[in-house]
């Protein structure tokens, strides 16, 4: 079995990075035998076999008695990627309720067999994965109007070609003159039919986080934020907006000049959040505050659209969770996506309109806090924070121009006596949910 694991990226990692294992792992480092261990922790070396093995838990005064005779901190032994592969496969089991898994002895299966264990997380993050670009092919063929116009330019060429064509073989006599226009027409439409296709194939290829053609300057700046991981330390010190300038310069892979300005655009908005909320006392404040964005805004005297953009900036490696963000403007088009685990959207509409990102614009000012759970293999819990409020100062006689601000918080897992989260979907198309009252279209899933 072992030699199975270890061809499977991170899976032989997470196997053994489980308690039994790192004890085993630091006895090892310090030449000790496995009886002199067990000498000093006070048991015998058979126990000590069962927990090096990950057959027997551990905690409490033994875990000491073990982590003061390998003189390393108790932590040490018991943090790390097990609580990773647990929430991983709750994860997994959450997506299959129908299956009835033994949530209850999740911790037994991952000490028991971590190699197993490890590759059931690793399997279920993978379709989760597959999911998702699923979902995003759906979109790209269903509701994207570059690649209708490209789709309405091939058909215009071919009946352009064909019509020509048609009138060159009739039979009928046509002058030297008439006949060259002909020719010279259709080897014009056979280059823009080329020309056509070659677009059309760009759109049908993979997603952009693929390293596919991106379709719009919008998705060409949320891949490179992307790529950037979100968190920007070159303008979070007092470098001014020279800085901006500089990350633009330096953006991975070429951009478009609309892409450029976007771009710009944004890093000039978290370049103001980073000087209202400066990261060192705002990361501080949001473990102290548990990232309860309401207790944030209220220390930083700030609203609560810039705090929920602030928190999906924090850096993950400072104890924060992983969480995306959706903006989207008055009419419900998507102006910038961080993508998490488990949780997209449609860039191009079609989007599940129960999501609170949408629901939020039906009354401004009011924020909503909201779980949901999406359906399928996937079947992430998510714990949502949104408001809509005005994008930039309203004034007199004019239309308030509004924008939703939605931060997505994995929530994994949660207690029983927890609320039902609200079931939800990406789009219509691809969601197999049959009695929802938000449904538009019927679901191409069977």
């Amino acid at each position: 079995m072992q030699k199975a694991i270890e061809i499977i990226p991170g899976i032989a990692q997470l196997a053994h990075e489980l308690t039994g294992s790192r004890i085993r792992d630091k006895r090892l480092q310090r030449a000790m035998r496995q009886s002199e261990l067990a000498e000093l922790a006070g048991i015998s070396a058979t126990y000590l076999s069962l927990i090096e093995r990950n057959r027997r838990s551990i905690g409490g005064k033994l875990l000491n008695q073990i982590a003061r005779a390998l003189a390393v901190e108790p932590v040490s032994l018991t943090e790390g990627a097990e609580g990773a592969l647990i929430d991983r496969l709750r994860t997994a089991a959450a997506g299959h309720p129908e299956q009835a898994c033994e949530v209850a002895r999740i911790e037994d299966f991952a000490a028991g067999f971590p190699g197993w264990a490890a590759l059931v997380g690793e399997q279920a993050r993978k379709i989760a994965q597959l999911e998702v670009r699923v979902a995003e092919l759906n979109d790209r063929i269903a509701h994207d109007p570059e690649l209708a116009s490209a789709l309405h330019q091939v058909i215009s060429a071919v009946t352009s070609i064909q019509s020509a064509a048609s009138i060159l073989v009739s039979g009928d006599e046509i002058d030297d003159i008439w006949q060259a226009r002909f020719k010279a027409n259709i080897h014009a439409d056979s280059l823009r039919l080329a020309e056509s296709s070659k677009s059309l194939v760009g759109f049908l290829e993979a997603p952009a986080e693929s390293g596919g053609i991106l379709r719009s300057p919008q998705e060409e700046v949320d891949q490179v934020l992307e790529t950037l991981g979100h968190h920007l330390p070159a303008l979070e010190g007092k470098s001014g907006m020279a800085a901006v300038a500089e990350v633009v310069a330096q953006a991975p892979g070429p951009i478009s000049a609309a892409a450029q300005v976007l771009l710009g655009g944004w890093l000039k908005r978290y370049r103001h959040d980073a000087l209202a909320m400066p990261l060192a006392t705002f990361s501080a404040a949001a473990l102290q505050h548990r990232h309860n964005p309401t207790l944030l805004a209220r220390a930083f005297d700030t609203d609560l659209a810039a705090v929920l953009r602030r928190l999906a900036a924090l850096p993950s490696d400072a104890g924060h969770p992983s969480m995306g963000l959706a903006i989207c403007d008055g009419s419900g088009a998507l102006t910038h996506l961080q993508r998490v685990a488990g949780f997209a959207l449609p860039h191009t509409g079609a989007a599940c309109s129960l999501w609170p990102l949408f629901q939020v614009l039906t009354q401004p000012g009011l924020p909503v806090r909201t779980v949901v759970s999406l359906p399928g293999n996937r079947g992430g819990r998510f714990l949502c924070y949104a408001v809509a409020q005005p994008r930039t100062q309203p004034g007199f006689d004019e239309p308030p121009v509004y924008e939703a601000t939605m931060l997505v918080v994995p929530d994994l897992p949660v207690s029983a006596a927890a609320p039902a989260p609200r079931p939800i979907g990406t789009s219509c198309r691809i969601c197999p949910r049959p009695a929802c009252p938000a449904r538009r279209e019927p679901t191409i899933l069977s």
